[in-house]
């Protein structure tokens, strides 16, 4: 299918605030709310797009690392769904290059990191090298890329509208470690990013302004980012490149301000082991893999591009299982909830 200029104003409105209410959204669009809803219902059940909520990965709260995994030729196809099935391993893509597989893992420490993820990976038959950066400072995630479709006035009419907890930009001062009956809430909102407290409450067999008050908290403690996904093929930016860069000691900030004026990035983090630094974007053709390479070297001083990986396609965003064509299988593969308090 393909999506009209009004499903991508949706789309790019629920990118910048998942939560917003239909009667919100349409005040911005100037469309009837139940005509929204029906719009996102096409475009979900299609699986052209979705919002889910997942572990922030802040490397101040958490453990986010990005591994890249060699395996036997015969042996790919299994290797990949053994990896997809972990729910540490929320992201898996398919590169072209010598790395045959990327992933992206988040655990709620370095030694759950060790022990849940490390572990299991030694126990999968044909997987046969892998390679680990740590993350050590989250500049920014996917959750923030736009399609920059509606007008300057629009965007900031959605953010005051939406306010920090419809964004899904709040962030908690210091981590909150949350009972185990708010970590409950993380499966419903993985799976549906816009679930109400009393969907949730009639799935757990709970009051709803018990699990209102519940789903407050979690949303306030951010430890989660919501999301509106878009399948990439439809995004008009098929081309998903990662960089491994050297920045120099000390410009790390510095570099990241300027990747946020590159609509393409996706992903800016320093990390650990040979290179210091991991860009992800979104491109539309190979052909600016070049370009976007001059540009770092014009933006950021000192630069040094020690290696670009294409993908040839993503098996697993954020949880989501996905077809061939990048739409949403409506499979997910629910995040691990981390330790939690009892009540």
């Amino acid at each position: 299918m393909d999506l009209s200029e009004d499903d991508l104003a949706l789309i790019n409105v629920l990118q910048i605030a998942p939560r917003l209410s239909w009667a919100d959204a349409a005040e911005v669009l100037g469309v009837h709310a139940t005509t929204l809803a029906a719009r996102w219902e096409r475009l979900r059940s299609s699986g052209v797009s979705w919002i889910t909520a997942h572990l922030i990965g802040d490397p101040h709260q958490m453990c986010l690392a990005f591994v890249a995994v060699d395996c036997a030729m015969n042996r790919r196809e299994e290797v990949t769904a053994g990896l997809a099935a972990m729910p540490e391993v929320v992201t898996v893509e398919e590169a072209a290059s010598h790395r045959d597989l990327m992933l992206t893992v988040i655990t709620p420490s370095l030694d759950d990191f060790s022990t849940k993820v490390v572990a299991r990976l030694k126990d999968i038959d044909g997987l046969v090298k892998y390679q680990t950066a740590l993350c050590t400072r989250l500049h920014a995630s996917g959750g923030a890329w736009r399609l920059n479709v509606l007008s300057r006035a629009q965007r900031a009419a959605v953010r005051a509208l939406a306010g920090p907890a419809a964004t899904g930009v709040t962030r908690a001062a210091a981590r909150e470690q949350l009972p185990a009956s708010h970590l409950a809430l993380l499966p419903f909102l993985a799976r549906d990013g816009r679930a109400t407290a009393a969907d949730i409450a009639r799935a757990l067999g709970r009051h709803p302004a018990t699990v209102q008050r519940q789903l407050n908290r979690v949303i306030a403690s951010g430890i989660l980012s919501f999301r509106c996904e878009v399948a990439q093929k439809f995004s008009a930016f098929p081309v998903t490149c990662q960089w491994f860069v050297n920045v120099p000691a000390g410009q790390h900030e510095a570099a990241a301000a300027e990747l946020k004026t590159i609509r393409n990035v996706r992903l800016s983090a320093s990390t650990t082991g040979p290179a210091n630094f991991v860009i992800i974007m979104w491109l539309q053709s190979l052909a600016d893999v070049m370009t976007m390479e001059l540009e770092l070297q014009q933006k950021v001083p000192g630069i040094v591009l020690v290696e670009s990986v294409v993908m040839l396609s993503t098996v697993k965003r954020v949880g989501w299982m996905l077809e061939p064509d990048s739409r949403a299988s409506g499979a997910v593969v629910v995040p691990a909830q981390g330790p939690g308090d009892d009540d």
